[in-house]
């Protein structure tokens, strides 16, 4: 199976975002060690990216990530530290999609 991309946008509740932020980032290198796991990475609207930037605001983050494969990712979904991470922001945010793409 090819490679598959997540583009996983996250919006917290109002003022909550750095919170999320840094559970999310003590997280990451255990995810980062995860088989599979090329990049995961979360990422805020660009500062002063002019008129072309179409903002997500202030409250939301999008983690940009790339597996190996999509048994990579369904593992890591099912991780327990993933469920822990799910568990303790859940009631910090107020929306999240998840978007699995594959390369065209």
């Amino acid at each position: 199976m090819s490679q598959v991309h997540v583009v996983a946008v996250i919006t917290t509740k109002p003022g909550l975002r750095a919170q999320v932020l840094d559970l999310f980032q003590a997280n990451v290198p255990t995810v980062l060690a995860e088989d599979g796991c090329i990049v995961y990475e979360a990422t805020i609207d660009t500062e002063n990216a002019g008129p072309m930037q179409a903002q997500f605001g202030a409250d939301t983050f999008v983690v940009v990530e790339k597996w190996a494969s999509m048994a990579a990712l369904g593992a890591h979904a099912a991780a327990p530290h993933m469920k822990a991470y799910g568990a303790s922001t859940k009631d910090m945010l107020a929306d999240r999609k998840i978007h699995i793409l594959s390369p065209a």
